[in-house]
């Protein structure tokens, strides 16, 4: 539903039935031959649109895990199923803008809540302790990166945790390839677009009332013995001692762990913080969600017609799962490192390559040539697919596995509140930024991704094969920058 709500923006704010119901602003501009070709889509309301949903989300995730603790997994689901619902709903028949944001929000709540259960009946229901995996503390973290980095083997930690990225790739190809296919329905295909992500919100809404509550959930409210039987029910056997003893054992580690925020601004959890949230920022000023979110406006922008733009991204979003898969292969063998360092070279040559080619070639009111705009698209692909093996994915790994016990939910949680920050920060600014730099936008990226290039080579350590709760004695305390920050951490114990 995330990636699906990421890539259906993009194409519905590029219709024109869409664009002239409620932005005829825009729809006039658009159609004008002398209209600046970099100013046709900037419009505050337009990227409220799209943004509105990720600062929603943001909010609303902070409400959902105090709901999650405190009222059960079950009606934290159904709550985010009846807020997408309701989105949908609005979004679907709108009449006005204001229907269309309150829509918007209202996903972006039902993402809020969504994230915090996921992981939580995946911890459940396909894990058990015969397995290798150790569901000690996860059963009780909220996001499926976090959770999986804590169960996986080490040596297949990162590619196990990327599926979760490629699932987010799969639901933008499939909003990529619903855009193209409803283009053509006059005047009611955008309604079709939006509408069709009630379907796996459905599925949520029906499976809610479905699945049983966790056993983790009741024993964390104190409800033992309901808690005991559900563990029983679910496995199928009375034989789950062990099992009970590590829940047991997480809530109560859980209780005891006070103010796990306040134990994330000591000074020997600076590193992990500083990274975690580098990381986030890094990922959205590669500009890779400014093309996710508007490739169809861009490809119109460079003068594709508007079928030709939906099928150049429903392009891109092959490349996308494409390039992820390759990122699930090669994580655990080549590392995290060499990834983000190759990913940077290419995503560099390819921005300047997509600015120099618009600041020659494309003027305020001309369209691209043929082969241009042919190459145009080449690029954007290539840098894609660099960005889906290796900032995308790694970006949600390595702060899900830096962090130690005792501030890993707190820390995980600063570093998706700084991802939804950016990214609404992004999607709401980038249109407005391609009108006032124009072909420049694309060297502004080019330059934060040699800051991104510099901070790994120097700040950056490898985690590969690492196990995550040996990080600090293996990996901070022989870092050359960072071990001063544990070696004073030692020195207070003492």
């Amino acid at each position: 539903m995330f990636g699906y709500d990421i890539g259906i923006s993009g194409g519905v704010t590029s219709m024109d039935d869409f664009l002239e119901e409620f932005f005829p602003g825009v729809y006039a501009r658009k159609h004008k031959a002398k209209e600046d070709n970099y100013c046709k889509y900037d419009n505050q309301g337009l990227q409220l649109f799209t943004s509105s949903l990720y600062l929603a989300a943001l909010v609303s995730s902070f409400v959902a895990s105090k709901l999650c603790t405190k009222h059960g997994r079950r009606l934290t689901m159904q709550a985010a199923s009846v807020f997408f619902l309701a989105g949908v709903v609005l979004n679907a028949a709108a009449r006005n803008i204001a229907m269309l944001i309150i829509g918007r929000i209202l996903l972006g709540v039902g993402v809020g809540f969504a994230n915090q259960v996921c992981s939580i009946y995946v911890s459940i229901y396909l894990f058990s302790p015969q397995s290798s995996f150790r569901p000690l503390f996860s059963a009780i973290s909220s996001a499926v990166p976090l959770f999986l980095s804590e169960i996986a083997p080490v040596r297949i930690r990162g590619a196990l945790n990327i599926l979760f990225q490629l699932d987010v790739t799969i639901g933008i190809f499939v909003a990529n390839i619903v855009n193209y296919l409803v283009s053509n329905i006059h005047p009611w295909g955008w309604r079709l677009a939006l509408g069709l992500a009630g379907v796996p919100a459905t599925m949520l809404c029906l499976g809610s009332f479905v699945i049983a509550e966790t056993p983790t959930s009741l024993i964390e409210r104190e409800q033992l013995i309901e808690g005991l039987a559900m563990l029983k029910k679910i496995r199928g056997t009375g034989n789950v001692d062990a099992e009970h003893q590590e829940i047991l054992h997480a809530c109560e580690m859980a209780r005891q762990v006070k103010q796990p925020f306040r134990n994330l601004m000591k000074r020997s959890s600076r590193p992990q913080l500083v990274i975690a949230i580098a990381m986030q920022v890094f990922q959205q000023f590669t500009g890779i969600n400014a093309i996710m979110f508007y490739a169809p406006v861009l490809f119109q922008t460079i003068g594709f017609k508007n079928d030709a733009s939906l099928l150049s991204a429903v392009i891109t979003g092959i490349v996308n799962v494409l390039s992820t898969v390759v990122s699930v292969v090669l994580v655990d063998k080549v590392g995290r490192r060499f990834l983000l360092l190759e990913a940077c070279g290419q995503m560099l040559i390819t921005q300047v390559a997509i600015g120099g080619l618009l600041f020659v070639n494309l003027r305020a009111t001309n369209e691209l040539q043929h082969g241009v705009a042919i190459w145009v698209v080449v690029l954007v692909c290539l840098f894609v697919s660099s960005f889906a093996w290796s900032w995308g994915p790694l970006g949600w790994l390595i702060p899900s596995e830096t962090f130690p016990l005792a501030t890993r939910t707190a820390g995980y949680a600063f570093a998706v509140s700084s991802n939804m920050v950016f990214t609404f920060v992004i999607a709401q600014a980038f249109l407005s930024m391609m009108c006032h730099l124009r072909a420049g936008i694309f060297f502004f990226f080019a330059a934060w991704i040699v800051v991104m290039g510099l901070f790994v080579i120097f700040l950056l350590p490898e985690t590969k094969n690492v196990p995550i709760d040996e990080m600090t004695e293996k990996v901070w305390k022989k870092h050359w920058f960072w071990k001063r920050f544990m070696d004073e951490e030692e020195e207070e114990r003492r």
